[in-house]
């Protein structure tokens, strides 16, 4: 589609890279102005935010690597080359999260109450990357007699990314329409993961670039399955727990 936004002189705007960071400002700012309505400092969701970007960001390609090692086995040199995509959002949510916790704890905070204010911004992160996954050409759908012609593969695809990015955007709306409502710590946290597992289960059947893994499912099928049943345990057990 559009991979290159433009060039600077020696420097190139690249549109997946540049989608990335849209998402992580605007959706750090909502977040930072929501945790102002609930009494908690901006400053602290912005260094954290800041924190969790970083990470996941290492975290999704060190995922989106061991899963084609074979290919950056012969090149090497590609691995740091994020310009061209390449992020497993498993991998970024885990070390994403991981370093959120590290954080939130060194602050003495409720680690499922700011999880719960963050994780309806992180669905609009994610929806916005995924406009970068459109024009990057990255994340592609099987051919399709009816879609989006991609240039870069020369073919007619479901453009996979655009669904995902409708979803993840109705995910947020119904995280933040819930975020708004009494609810119980951790909540929220859970929901995203329940939802979101669902959307990428069925989304898995759609995409091209995804190799099967076992039984006839893809790898991320297989990690949706286990995220699935985490966040409806952990939903039943919070729900039981006394206020």
């Amino acid at each position: 589609m559009y991979p290159e936004i433009c060039s600077i002189g020696p420097f190139t705007i690249y549109s997946y890279g540049l989608m990335l960071v849209m998402g992580f400002v605007v959706s750090s700012f909502l977040a930072a102005q929501q945790a102002k309505r609930q009494g908690m400092s901006p400053d602290v969701i912005f260094n954290l935010a800041f924190l969790a970007f970083i990470c996941g960001v290492i975290g999704a390609r060190i995922f989106y690597v061991i899963n084609n090692f074979s290919y950056y086995l012969n090149k090497p040199a590609e691995i740091v080359m994020l310009q061209r995509g390449g992020l497993a959002w498993f991998g970024g949510l885990i070390f994403g999260t991981l370093a959120a916790v590290v954080y939130i704890k060194r602050k003495k905070l409720s680690v499922y109450k700011i999880l719960d204010l963050i994780v309806p911004f992180v669905a609009l992160a994610q929806s916005i990357g995924r406009v970068g996954c459109l024009l990057n050409g990255c994340c592609y759908g099987r051919h399709a007699e009816f879609g989006i012609y991609f240039p870069v593969h020369d073919a007619i695809l479901i453009p996979t990314q655009v669904y995902s990015s409708l979803l993840l955007i109705f995910i947020y709306i119904i995280l933040r329409i819930f975020q708004d409502r009494p609810h119980k710590d951790g909540q929220i946290f859970y929901a995203y993961l329940f939802l979101y597992a669902i959307k990428r289960f069925f989304i898995e059947f759609f995409r091209a670039d995804s190799p099967v893994f076992f039984f006839g499912k893809t790898l991320f099928q297989v990690i949706c399955v286990v995220f699935f049943i985490i966040s409806v345990f952990s939903l039943i057990r919070i729900s039981k727990e006394k206020k």
